[in-house]
């Protein structure tokens, strides 16, 4: 006499679900790379977004000291001590601490030297002289500053994604 008995439900479920033993692991050799890249995106661009807002505070404060600055002559305004290059090449520097290197400062945005990787530059465009100035008269400090990647996704491809050079401009009414 022979007697048909039914499996119990762990046997079932272990013979059933031997195949799927490892997909697992499979699965996440296969998306863990895609989320690497993808964090190691979001970390450069948070840093490089922190960058530059750093460097819209430093021409703000470098803009500012710009403004105050109502000289005879150019010469006058770039000598200042309170206003003039080395203060605003100092003020700039401290409002971006973040950022490596030191400012430069220069008169005239056209003439502006590009940042290198141990400097940055600020490039100043002051107000004119008192007998000149109108209500519309601006003072313009522009701020540039390299900006280095450290998770290496920007190469991945053989193209960067992020800039290497960071600007920011910033413009204040003159005595303003």
């Amino acid at each position: 006499m022979v007697i048909a008995q039914q499996l119990p439900q762990t046997s079932r479920r272990r013979h059933k679900g031997h195949l799927d033993r490892g997909a697992a692991a499979v699965e996440m050799a296969l998306v863990l790379p895609v989320l690497l890249f993808l964090l190691m995106g979001i970390i450069d661009f948070g840093r490089m977004f922190n960058a530059q807002i750093q460097l819209s505070q430093a021409a703000r404060e470098g803009v500012r000291l710009a403004s105050l600055n109502i000289g005879a002559t150019l010469a006058n305004q770039q000598s200042d001590a309170n206003n003039g290059n080395t203060a605003i090449a100092t003020r700039v520097t401290s409002a971006s601490a973040a950022l490596p290197g030191t400012f430069s400062a220069s008169s005239g945005v056209a003439s502006c030297p590009a940042p290198t990787a141990t400097s940055s530059s600020a490039c100043i465009t002051y107000c004119p002289i008192p007998s000149l100035v109108t209500p519309s008269s601006t003072a313009t400090v522009v701020v540039t500053a390299k900006f280095t990647a450290i998770t290496g996704v920007t190469n991945f491809f053989g193209f960067t994604t992020f800039p290497t050079t960071l600007s920011s401009t910033g413009v204040m009414r003159c005595a303003g």
